[in-house]
């Protein structure tokens, strides 16, 4: 995957993200974990290490008992592209 495809795919998960922060049936627990992410992959630096703090982040929430059942679908398709990126690498 090249630099390019890497952030066209960034781009798609902060859109997602985006949706999940504007859920207003997800806890606020959740949606700290969830914008810690989005900071994580907006930050300076190698794409990898974001990528992996992204990743550590929303798989800390990705079994909450308390997240409703699209945002948990959500979740896990962030965390599936976050581990296409982090897997390319």
């Amino acid at each position: 995957m090249n630099d390019e495809e890497v952030a066209e795919l960034i781009d798609q998960i902060k859109r997602q993200i985006d949706m999940v922060l504007n859920d207003t049936s997800v806890p606020k627990k959740v949606k700290s974990a969830v914008k810690d992410a989005k900071d994580n992959l907006c930050a300076e630096g190698d794409y990898v290490v974001r990528v992996s703090s992204a990743i550590y982040s929303m798989d800390s929430i990705s079994n909450d008992i308390n997240l409703p059942s699209q945002a948990r679908t959500a979740v896990w398709s962030i965390l599936s592209m976050l581990e296409s990126i982090k897997t390319s690498s």
